[in-house]
């Protein structure tokens, strides 16, 4: 079973020849490997590539030991190149080559080269790699498969994908496992036997069974705005633990995002036009595994739709805030008061922006009014969407809010383009 990944091959191709290192980044499990030696090694060939001229360096092969020495690893890169064309070099698993810095470095001033690599080690996978090699570094980053790369290998209905995606999320490999015990049990085995041991090695964490406490506290919070504080207060209200600083939840919560299980998005006065830093938001690159940290106890179809979303537009390009919209009413008595509204998402990209409201169901007309308020307070001319978890033709308001399901939105990447 193939999985074609075209918009990670997009901007790989379109790497191509820019003089920097390409550096594969993602979550651990999410198809980097693949991409690079699979997916992009055969988009070359069909560019016209001569075979000869792509190196591929398998680190995870044992018969591949002598090239994590990296003299033996370099000297071999300078006699496989034979002309003065440019050769593509693929390194899998970099980490595992001693000085791998040294090496890229190396091999980023090297005639003819243009390199790509990925790693899966603790340190690889932080986003200290990148910072590493800025100026000299092209990061590309994989996320686990989007609804519609999923549903490219289901066998299913997209009403059935979509119920199986909002619980056991896009790791490629889950599509391997038959049976919902199979995919639970592999979940939550790949969490505790990969994800925690990276961060608990990468950053000598020793209390363990209080991380992984917090972690199911994080988890139950995505879709609300939190900070360490209140998220340190939360967690020792639920938990025995009773002496977690909110300077530890702080760190905690950096540990994950360095890891890429979750992503931070910035709370933003769409009026005012700046950052409000007190609460955000934080949300799972994928949510089957914030679902297997939780048991599969807490599957809220409106929080994992939201969730959803919020990496469906990362996917595509944009950058994804949480928007905050202040308007006045009169209360009871008469008197003015000033209320605070919410736009799920400000998507930026360039100088597009789109704003998007999250809403699982539609079951009356209050309901539509009420998701619809925050987006009629916006007063520019950017688009509005309204995505919906139940079946709906898409179709345009008066005021130019654009309602679609999230079928639509999810299949189609035109839904966000102009």
């Amino acid at each position: 079973m193939v999985i074609h990944r075209h918009r990670y091959i997009d901007q790989l191709s379109r790497s191509k020849g820019n003089g920097l290192i390409k550096i594969v980044t993602g979550l651990r499990r999410s198809g980097k490997s693949f991409l690079l030696k699979k997916l992009f090694r055969r988009h070359l060939l069909e560019e016209g590539v001569q075979e000869d001229h792509i190196l591929v360096i398998d680190l995870e092969n044992r018969k591949n030991k002598a090239f994590k020495d990296p003299d033996y690893l370099l000297d071999w890169v300078v006699q496989q190149m034979a002309d003065n064309d440019t050769y593509y070099i693929i390194i899998d698993e970099v980490q595992e080559v001693a000085d791998f810095v040294e090496v890229l470095s190396s091999l980023s001033v090297t005639e003819g080269a243009d390199v790509y690599v990925t790693g899966s080690n603790s340190r690889f996978l932080s986003s200290d790699v990148v910072t590493e090699f800025r100026g000299r570094g092209d990061e590309i980053h994989v996320w686990p498969l989007s609804f519609k790369e999923f549903m490219s290998a289901y066998g299913g209905t997209k009403e059935e994908g979509w119920a199986e995606y909002r619980l056991y999320g896009g790791l490629p490999q889950l599509l391997t496992q038959i049976g919902d015990d199979r995919k639970a049990d592999f979940l939550r085995r790949l969490y505790r036997t990969v994800y925690l041991r990276d961060i608990y090695e990468r950053n000598k964490i020793e209390l363990k069974t209080e991380f992984e406490e917090l972690s199911k506290t994080v988890a139950s919070s995505i879709g609300a705005p939190v900070n360490p504080l209140n998220i340190a207060n939360t967690f020792k209200s639920v938990s025995n633990v009773q002496n977690i600083t909110d300077k530890t939840v702080a760190a905690y919560l950096d540990y994950m995002q360095d890891s890429f299980l979750i992503e931070k998005s910035e709370r933003y006065d769409i009026k005012g036009r700046k950052y409000i830093g007190s609460l955000s938001k934080y949300y799972y690159q994928d949510v089957g595994l914030r679902n297997a940290i939780l048991a599969f106890r807490q599957n809220e179809p409106t929080h994992i739709m939201e969730n959803v979303i919020y990496n469906e537009m990362r996917q595509r390009g944009w950058l994804v805030d949480v928007g905050n919209i202040y308007h006045r009413v009169r209360n009871a008595e008469g008197k003015q008061q000033r209320v605070t509204l919410e736009v799920d998402f400000v998507c930026n990209k360039g100088s597009e922006r789109i704003y998007i409201q999250s809403a699982w169901r539609m079951p009356d007309e209050e309901k539509m009014e009420q998701e619809k308020r925050s987006l009629r307070l916006v007063d520019d001319s950017f688009r509005k969407l309204l995505v919906v978890g139940e079946h709906t033709k898409p179709w345009c308001d008066e005021d130019g809010i654009q309602i679609l399901s999230i079928y639509d939105f999810l299949l189609d990447a035109s839904s966000t383009e102009r």
